[in-house]
């Protein structure tokens, strides 16, 4: 690896450190070790109870104790440990002190049912006034509930890791949708072209498991109710696939141009060569019929790095196991490869760890640029019964070793948030 800038006159925007945890695990050894060994992250909830839920499952990490449980909460924890290990790879700066900008994807901030109960008993006794969001945030950053009204801003996770890690400016928080963790990705990468910074620390989390926006997504169909056995509940791409399973997890990567990179002896473990986008205003669920967001998506990402659809060697699908997403991914993919979305190999991370949000485009990132590294693809489980309609070459049920140069990772996200990013083994 030579060149420092790529065939646009842009600097090479290169990967340092890589952090992840999934109901899987925790680090990158464990969640490699058992995606590849084609084991599921899917358990029956105990966090809540689940009575006269259709969906009774979820991709929890319940080994990292939140007490008491607060989505933003765990979504904070959960970014602090897959930062930790993404630094203590990259070996970048000294300890607090990261030299460059925080982007970060976290899901959406609102006041849960256990904290609105206590508040509004607070508020009956002290405003005489409605509960409404007004009141809950007057109350909250009264004095006596503080810890809620911190947890009450959106920004509240990013200041926490640009105050941990010391990143520079201010730090960016993104939502989404589905697409989050790879538009972080993009903002970081964006800000390194630009010459803006030398590094950026792209964090994507989510610890939103809890009975609202389960019963949210239980209302919009979306969710899988195939709870007997959990493990078998995600099935992307198979005929008989009934919706998505809700996840939690958190992905971290050090980016840093290859200059700066090589410059300090870092270890390189992969490029961002390319990145793509395109809004869908169909519909606030369903896309595009005629596919065409997806398909710009595609194109732009591929367009961006500077190559076409024959030099990708696997696609990292966003496949969810909803009928329509699933269906929609085939038809955007067969559209801009041909007859070759046929034969190349596709796989989908969340038939394993579930789909963790906005954590989800960091967090395949990751398995894409491990993909890389180790030329080991991971499987899609559950693949027992293909949809004829669907006719990828999907890897089923165990990984496959096959020679991997670039990968496509696609994150299309509910409200028609579509992204794609395009990772390498060396500078295109």
């Amino acid at each position: 690896m030579t060149a420092t800038r790529d065939k646009f006159g842009r600097p090479v925007v290169v990967v340092t450190g890589m952090g992840v945890v999934t109901s899987l695990g925790s680090g990158k050894t464990d969640n490699w070790t058992r995606l590849t060994a084609g084991e599921s992250g899917i358990r029956t909830i105990t966090r809540f109870p689940t009575d006269g839920l259709k969906t009774t499952m979820a991709g929890t990490i319940d080994f990292v104790p939140v007490e008491p449980f607060s989505s933003t909460d765990l979504s904070e924890r959960l970014a602090d440990i897959a930062t930790e290990e993404a630094i203590a790879q990259s070996a970048i700066g000294s300890k607090g002190d990261f030299p460059g900008p925080l982007f970060l994807a976290v899901a959406p901030v609102e006041v849960e049912w256990p904290q609105r109960q206590e508040l509004g008993r607070a508020i009956g006794q002290s405003l005489q006034t409605d509960v409404n969001y007004d009141a809950i945030l007057r109350v909250s950053g009264g004095g006596r509930y503080t810890q809620y009204h911190r947890r009450f801003l959106f920004g509240s996770v990013a200041d926490h890791l640009a105050e941990t890690f010391g990143t520079k400016g201010s730090p960016i928080s993104l939502s989404t949708a589905c697409a989050s963790g790879a538009s972080a990705i993009q903002l970081g990468v964006e800000a390194i072209r630009r010459g803006e910074a030398d590094a950026a620390l792209c964090v994507a989390t989510d610890g939103s498991v809890n009975p609202e926006a389960l019963v949210r997504f239980s209302l919009l169909s979306a969710l899988s109710t195939q709870n007997d056995p959990p493990q078998a509940a995600v099935r992307p791409f198979s005929k008989n696939r009934d919706g998505f399973v809700m996840a939690e997890g958190a992905g971290t990567l050090v980016l840093e141009s290859y200059e700066a990179a090589t410059a300090r002896g870092a270890k390189i473990l992969g490029i961002v060569a390319g990145c793509g986008e395109l809004a869908d205003s169909f519909h606030r669920t369903r896309s595009s019929p005629d596919g065409k967001p997806i398909i710009g998506c595609v194109r732009n990402a591929l367009s961006d790095a500077g190559v076409v659809a024959d030099q990708i060697d696997y696609i990292n699908a966003h496949g969810t196991g909803t009928p329509e997403n699933d269906k929609m991914e085939y038809l955007g993919i067969s559209t801009v490869f041909g007859e070759r979305a046929k034969q190349i190999p596709v796989s989908s991370n969340k038939s394993m760890v579930g789909h963790t949000l906005s954590a989800a485009g960091a967090v395949e990132a990751i398995f894409s640029l491990l993909t890389l590294e180790h030329q080991r693809i991971p499987p899609t489980i559950n693949y027992d019964v293909p949809d004829p309609a669907i006719p990828f070459d999907v890897v089923p049920n165990k990984a496959r070793d096959a020679r991997v140069t670039a990968v496509m990772s696609n994150s299309f996200g509910f409200g028609g948030q579509n992204a794609t990013l395009i990772l390498t083994r060396e500078p295109v």
